[in-house]
């Protein structure tokens, strides 16, 4: 059996990774020291000040609107509403909104 597509694309960026620490390494860079430096901190804790304020100011609402009322409303419905019909072997939307005979039944 071989490994899919993405298995693969991990795998690739796993290797990345341990070889970017090599790198790193190799030129004596210390990653736990640039990470908890003061510097660094005061640094993130800017970025994450600037990304909560962003977050509430322009993009939460909007966000929850598509999750609750679209994604959840409309899509995720019609999901489940269409899975319950394959389940109890009913036509789904798909196949009652096409013309007759343009959707294969199922013998």
């Amino acid at each position: 059996m071989y490994p899919s597509n993405n298995q693969k694309g991990l795998i690739k960026f796993i290797i990345l990774i341990i070889i970017g620490i090599l790198v790193l390494s190799y030129f004596s860079i210390d990653i736990r020291g640039i990470v908890e430096s003061e510097q660094s901190q005061s640094n993130f804790q800017y970025v994450w000040g600037w990304v909560v304020f962003v977050w509430a100011e322009y993009l939460g609402e909007p966000v929850r609107y598509f999750w609750d009322e679209i994604f959840l409303g409309i899509i995720w419905s019609a999901f489940t509403e269409n899975m319950e019909r394959i389940k109890q072997g009913q036509p789904n939307d798909l196949e009652r909104g096409a013309p007759q005979g343009a959707v294969p039944q199922p013998q």
